[in-house]
């Protein structure tokens, strides 16, 4: 019995360490700069990154943030002034805060988002937005992208809205009840009605093709510009 105990202490123990690919130097330097990595060598180590909660990347040079999946802990990513033409965030299912503005990103899918409060995603290239599973969603900058429609149905909690300078042609905000801030200046908008916004009290709906809009129910209305 001894001499078994012998041969399994005799036996080598490995630790087999799993990696995130990182493929943008840039992307593993800033990980290296905040203590996560400390080689660039194309990897992190994942428990490295799994369980960040709060991870700021702005104005870095970053073209790519791929390895962005493996942060599963993530509930406020900020990734502002970038060279992202992509953002995968699909795996970041308990995102809170989400800040791109500032990339080139054509595209962004928060579809499997739906804990999301915040997306600021303005001045990007964006053509189409989705947010209709992102009901929990109460602040949304998308301004300074080229969206020809928008729709915020789904959006009954939203508070705070920027969409101006875009190409939208209309604007239903009649679900969001809630909403105290609505800037859609700049579009290419012919009516507005924002008579279910009783709570909003900041609107600006300049530069648009609106020839009447009634705001007599907007009582709670401080500034208004039209």
């Amino acid at each position: 019995m001894k001499n078994i105990l012998f041969a399994l202490i005799l036996i080598p123990t490995f630790n087999f360490s799993q990696y995130t690919a990182v493929p943008d130097e840039n992307f593993e330097q800033a990980l290296i700069d905040l203590g996560y990595d400390d080689v660039i060598d194309g990897k992190v180590l994942t428990e490295n990154i799994n369980s960040i909660s709060n991870f700021n990347v702005n104005k870095k040079n970053i073209s790519d943030l791929t390895g962005v999946e493996d942060f599963t802990g993530l509930t406020s990513l900020s990734c502002n002034e970038n060279n992202l033409t992509n953002l995968d965030v699909s795996k970041n299912t308990v995102l809170i805060d989400l800040n791109c503005w500032g990339n080139k990103l054509t595209h962004i899918d928060v579809s499997q988002n739906t804990a999301l409060n915040s997306l600021v995603c303005s001045s990007n290239q964006l053509t189409k937005l989705d947010i209709s599973k992102n009901t929990n969603l109460e602040y949304l900058y998308c301004d300074n992208n080229q969206l020809t429609s928008l729709d915020v149905s789904q959006n009954t909690a939203l508070n705070y809205l920027r969409s101006s300078n875009n190409q939208l042609r209309s604007l239903d905000v009649s679900q969001n009840t809630a909403l105290e801030y609505l800037n859609c200046n700049n579009n290419k908008l012919t009516k507005l009605d924002v008579g279910q916004n009783t709570a909003l009290e900041y609107l600006n709906c300049r530069n648009n093709g609106i020839t009447n809009l009634n705001v007599s129910r907007n009582k709670a209305l401080i500034d208004f510009f039209k």
